[in-house]
């Protein structure tokens, strides 16, 4: 008998492996004893199927369970929208890196099977929220599982903002961007920035300059309860952007207050038996493979 008891199938469209996989995982599925709910958008990967399609609202009215099969990418969407809702994530990857959707297509059988029956890790992550202010009224919000970006945009120039951390004054700075990332996101963006890995379960932000226009600018790693404000600067002759996960974004106005903070929802992310971060960290990133006594 399965822990869960209607499960939500989310798959990113346009790719045949992801085809193949929601086709074996939905047979799979079929026969356990579940109720079983496509993702209107998803359904477009699966023409003929006979599974009822139903909206993402409808989905988090009445699953318990959402499976995402793709890559990270297609996770970071669902997380924010079932981010704060009692609703368990869990990832089957076909995408490239996986940190978020940990298991490998040849394990669907196996893995899900385990979950369904109670044998798994849970995972609770913090999410960003980002507010942009305009003369001191909210034009624009959104979340994001991994970070948030202020950046040029599609313009290869240098933008200028100011840095406020609890409202005390860091630096003014010009620069490519920042990176204001999670935990969960520092494997991601931030990484490939020169900024730290951080342990998932940390309450932290980490905030990585892109490029600045000064050696000594360093990233910089903040309690996950800290208020991050970045002042656009009257000075830029362009509008920066402001990226949520490298999904959602705005674009800004010289003198605009970007505002980020440690989101109050929670995601409630699963992984099968045996999940090990540094594990993960080693298989993805190429650290080496060696082991000895501890």
């Amino acid at each position: 008998m399965s822990e869960f008891s209607c499960i939500g199938l989310i798959g990113r469209i346009g790719s045949e492996d992801i085809h193949f996989s929601l086709q074996r995982l939905i047979s799979y599925l079929n026969k356990q004893e579940v109720e079983i709910l496509i993702d209107e958008a998803t359904s477009a990967a699966l023409p003929n199927t006979t599974m009822p399609i139903v909206s993402r609202k409808q989905l988090a009215k009445k699953c318990d369970l959402i499976i995402v099969v793709g890559g990270d990418g297609s996770l970071l969407g669902a997380a924010r929208f079932f981010a704060g809702t009692k609703i368990k994530i869990l990832g089957i990857n076909r995408g490239r890196l996986g940190f978020l959707t940990d298991i490998s297509p040849e394990e669907i059988e196996y893995k899900v099977g385990d979950v369904l029956e109670g044998k798994y890790q849970e995972d609770e992550r913090s999410l960003l929220t980002a507010k942009l202010l305009r003369d001191d009224k909210e034009v624009f919000s959104c979340d994001a599982l991994n970070d948030v970006v202020v950046h040029p945009g599609k313009f290869i120039r240098m933008i200028e903002f100011e840095l406020y951390i609890d409202e005390h004054f860091v630096y003014r700075q010009r620069s490519d961007g920042l990176i204001i990332s999670s935990p969960t996101g520092s494997t991601a963006y931030a990484l490939s920035g020169g900024g730290s890995i951080l342990h998932p379960h940390l309450d932290a932000i980490a905030l990585v300059p892109m490029n600045p226009h000064t050696l000594s600018s360093r990233p910089i790693v903040v309690h996950g309860n800290s208020n991050i404000t970045l002042v656009i600067s009257e000075q830029n002759n362009l509008e920066p952007h402001v990226t949520c996960d490298g999904q959602i974004h705005v674009v800004s106005s010289p003198g605009d207050r970007v505002v980020i903070s440690k989101a109050k929802k929670k995601l409630h992310l699963i992984h099968p038996e045996g999940h090990n971060f540094y594990e993960t960290c080693r298989t993805k990133l190429g650290w080496a493979s060696t082991t000895g006594s501890p």
